[in-house]
């Protein structure tokens, strides 16, 4: 099969495409790859970054959309299934991937397989933040940070599908009409002032919820706008700064900082969450208040192409590798 295989942590440019190995699935799900996202995990992937290593030569790639080829018995899962997947760390990048079950679900209903491809990982990552961690109650606002990317477009829809009031804060021109397209009330450009504009939306009190995927400066200020009994949930450091925290900010207005790290949680704190987040996602999917959108969408032999446009902050939304044809639903 064919495979984009990273061959040394050099980044992007030492990924290639291919013939390699079909994976061995044993106790798995293996599905035919029609799509595959593309996120920040992989990228710190090629150069060698991310908490976890792998041994080279390496597939990146942690969720695929696809058909059920094979399926373990009493899986739930029968050959021609339409599902997306969380592969692990890596293996997605291919014709075939292989993922456990647990980690398989079917795609609501008439989603294509390129939009589908954010519904595990950005997706539940956002529904983790929110209504797990921050545990967001209707008609609180919500604070999004880097909000013009997967994970944003993501973390403003589901607020906005709880019932959250959202000001979403991104760069671009461009990013910021994605995040007005996911639903956020209001919307501004991290170099305007935003912490002011904060205030003045809350009329001073500040939010109750802010999502936090970059880190850096953009911490800093965020926990100084916080309403009290604020929650600030930290899901990741795109800035490349991971922020220090002054404990003594916590007691100034009684707020909190809680982390939310999806992978992290469901393999170590409550392996049945992502059950129960498709489930409620797809309910989300299916009322129409999430739409789940692939933005950029590359062929596998552009996969270094569009690892680039992430790293240099020029995708907007979910980039998606498509791997097969898109057949109809």
């Amino acid at each position: 099969m064919r495979a984009l295989t990273l061959r040394s942590f050099d980044g992007p440019e030492a990924l290639h495409v291919t013939d390699v190995t079909e994976p061995d699935a044993r106790d798995r799900v293996l599905i035919e790859v029609h799509a595959a996202g593309v996120g920040f995990a992989d990228l710190l992937l090629t150069h060698g970054r991310y908490q976890a290593r792998p041994a080279l030569p390496f597939i990146p790639g942690m969720e695929v959309t696809g058909v059920v080829r094979a399926a373990p018995e009493g899986s739930g899962f029968e050959r021609g299934t339409r599902v997306s997947a969380f592969c692990g760390v890596g293996g997605g990048f291919a014709e075939l991937a292989a993922a456990a079950p647990a980690f398989t679900f079917p795609i609501p209903g008439s989603l294509d397989f390129a939009d589908a491809a954010g519904l595990v990982v950005n997706y539940q990552a956002a529904y983790l933040a929110l209504e797990r961690r921050a545990r967001l109650r209707r008609d609180e606002t919500v604070l999004v940070q880097g909000a013009g990317g997967g994970l944003g477009v993501a973390t403003v829809q589901v607020a906005r599908a709880l019932r959250g009031r959202v000001l979403a804060v991104t760069s671009t021109a461009a990013k910021r009409a994605a995040a007005r397209e996911a639903g956020a009330d209001e919307v501004v450009a991290p170099d305007e002032g935003w912490p002011e504009q904060v205030r003045q939306w809350t009329h001073g009190r500040g939010v109750d919820v802010a999502v936090d995927p970059v880190g850096g400066d953009r911490f800093d200020h965020t926990l100084r706008v916080l309403a009290p009994e604020g929650r600030l949930v930290v899901v990741g450091f795109t800035s490349g700064r991971i922020p220090q925290l002054t404990v003594n900010r916590l007691l100034l207005r009684n707020v909190d900082v809680r982390g939310a790290g999806w992978r992290e949680f469901v393999t170590e704190v409550d392996p049945g969450f992502p059950r129960v987040a498709a489930a409620a996602l797809g309910d989300m999917v299916e009322q129409g208040t999430i739409t789940p959108v692939a933005s950029a969408r590359y062929p596998l032999e552009q996969g270094a192409h569009a690892l680039r446009d992430l790293a240099e902050r020029r995708s907007t939304g979910r980039a998606v590798l498509t791997v097969r044809p898109q057949p109809a639903p």
